[in-house]
């Protein structure tokens, strides 16, 4: 029986959202309707602030205290819309069950995963402790969270990100749910972690024939996982239909540009000849390099009874003057440790590691000043990384007021000149961090990490924590930014279609080693490492019949590979 033909499990008319703010009920979301049948995975997609959320939550009572829902919401025929807390109680977990984004807060970190899900087992069937725990590792099981009988005792914090969001899956489907709503639920994986939990998701729609939800920015993992696709924007659906229909006519404006806005792998670099990208790479002379590594080793110190840890084993790595490349890994891998190294944040264990021409092993401190005025830093977070009591200005002016560059009105200029650098009106320069969009904080930390006019700029995954449309104007920018200051970049990012655009050359790492590293080209359409081979097929793209195929590459390397 095809989903079309089964009855709707939910069933929502007009559903608005409103939030009381300064006296007056402000809209978050007008007029939605839609329905979801068993086993059908309606994908609800937008940028933030398009409500996209709010609708979502305001089906199982999740909305904050100054919040209301109007409109109509029905699970199998029963109105949801107006349930009093204790019968929402019996609702939640049950009968609609909700896979957060962000697994660490959503799980209590002081019970083991099994404690809660045997917890949530308990409360709605009348099941003793045993029972109950033998259910809880049999979800483990079906999650594939490896050996399940004993990471059932184990706690939040011990487990990696995407272990911790399938035990979030795991206590989501303890009472087989009619309903599933998964908000954002790769958005902070690696791209094969992702991979694998979009493939636990296909399965277990089938298995468990649940109606899902999937709240997300990321086009491609909507063409992964969806058959219809609703576009929301300021609170409105502007579009609905099939994923065919609306990857590949999209009637809306505003879905073609999300949909021009989304990198797509493969689209920047041709595959040329494998016989043309098979040349043996030269070291350009160290004069003409911005950043060398050679033999590179990085240990994390011991620390109390966490033994030390070696996290780089000995890498090369160069970096031309006024080049960018990037470096892709998965979470782990030590990319990161790649570029703290470079900014001097952590030692030189073994090797040798030249940043603009002077060596990072053993430098002393009153040396490494100097150094960091040739070297920034752009963070993943520009929300944490930005100091929340100063204004904007201020922390943009900051490195140059550190480094007696310019002070008064000199610095005032600067600051102004680097506003508009990053198409920001000078205006905001005495806003706060928290006034500001994520997109917005994410150029006021790239203005910070040019003040300097460095040689050298490490970006550390700078767009992952963006919507596409954002995404793609900060990736203009820096473009624009990197051809006229010609600084070198090392662009950290586990989103190998963003690298792609960025990098002349890229650098493959996998558990603290170099796996490989070449032109793009190279790398893209004729990888010779089978990590890099698996990395590619985990990358989603927005069409679904391509994405199909991808999909069925990834099984077949995985199977070849004995994963």
């Amino acid at each position: 029986m095809s989903t079309d033909a089964k009855s709707p499990i939910l069933e929502v008319r007009d559903l608005g959202v409103e939030f009381f703010v300064d006296g007056e009920w402000l809209p978050a979301a007008v007029d939605v309707s839609y329905d979801v049948r068993p086993g059908e995975v309606l994908a609800i997609v937008g940028e933030s602030g398009s409500g996209k959320t709010q609708t979502s939550m305001s089906l199982i009572g999740l909305l904050p205290p100054n919040g209301r829902a109007t409109g109509s919401a029905k699970l199998a025929g029963r109105e949801l819309l107006g349930l009093g807390h204790k019968q929402l109680s019996k609702v939640r977990g049950k009968d609609v069950a909700v896979i957060f984004q962000e697994p660490m807060t959503a799980l209590n970190p002081v019970y083991t995963i099994g404690f809660q899900i045997v917890e949530t087992l308990r409360v709605h069937f009348d099941m003793s402790p045993k029972a109950a725990r033998e259910r809880a590792i049999e979800l483990l099981r079906m999650v594939d969270l490896p050996k399940p009988e004993q990471s059932v005792d184990k706690y939040p914090h011990q487990l990696s990100g995407g272990q911790r969001q399938r035990a979030m899956i795991a206590q989501a489907l303890a009472c087989e749910p009619k309903l599933l709503i998964a908000d954002e639920p790769t958005t902070a994986l690696d791209v094969t972690v992702q991979a694998e939990i979009l493939k636990l998701m296909r399965d277990l729609r089938h298995r468990v024939d649940a109606g899902i939800i999937l709240i997300t920015h990321d086009m491609g993992v909507v063409a992964d996982l969806s058959d219809r696709v609703m576009v929301m924007r300021h609170g409105s659906v502007v579009e609905s239909g099939t994923a065919d229909e609306l990857f590949n006519r999209p009637q809306h404006p505003y879905t073609q540009q999300l949909l021009d806005a989304v990198p797509h792998l493969g689209s920047m670099s041709q595959a040329a000849p494998a016989s043309a990208v098979e040349r043996v790479e030269a070291v350009p002379a160290s004069e003409d390099l911005a950043l060398e590594a050679k033999g590179l080793v990085i240990e994390y110190p011991a620390r109390g009874r966490v033994p030390a840890f070696r996290a780089i084993n000995g890498i090369d790595l160069h970096i031309g003057k006024g080049e960018v490349v990037g470096l892709v890994g998965e979470s782990g891998s030590g990319k990161t440790t790649v570029g703290r190294a470079a900014v001097g944040l952590l030692p030189v264990a073994e090797g040798s590691l030249t940043v603009n021409g002077v060596e990072l092993a053993g430098i002393k401190p009153k040396d490494l000043r100097a150094v960091r005025q040739d070297v920034s830093i752009v963070f993943q977070d520009p929300g944490s990384s930005l100091n929340p009591r100063l204004p904007i200005g201020e922390s943009i002016g900051e490195p140059l007021k550190l480094h007696k560059i310019a002070e008064g009105a000199e610095l005032g200029k600067r600051v102004e000149a680097l506003l508009d650098h990053v198409n920001l009106p000078r205006s905001m320069r005495n806003r706060y961090p928290h006034e500001l969009s994520g997109g917005q904080r994410q150029r006021v930390g790239i203005a910070r990490a040019l003040a300097l006019s460095p040689k050298l700029l490490i970006a550390d995954e700078p767009t992952s924590a963006l919507d596409v449309s954002v995404q793609a104007r900060v990736l203009d920018l820096f473009q624009d930014l990197q051809r006229e200051y010609g600084f070198a970049c090392l662009f950290i990012s586990h989103d190998l279609a963003v690298v792609e655009i960025l990098s002349s050359r890229i650098a493959v790492m996998s558990m603290g080693d170099l796996v490989e590293v070449g032109p793009r080209e190279q790398i893209l359409h004729h990888p010779r490492e089978d990590y890099t081979r698996r990395l590619l097929s985990a990358v989603p793209v927005p069409n679904p019949a391509e994405q199909k195929l991808r999909r069925e590459e990834r099984d077949r390397l995985l199977a070849a590979s004995g994963h």
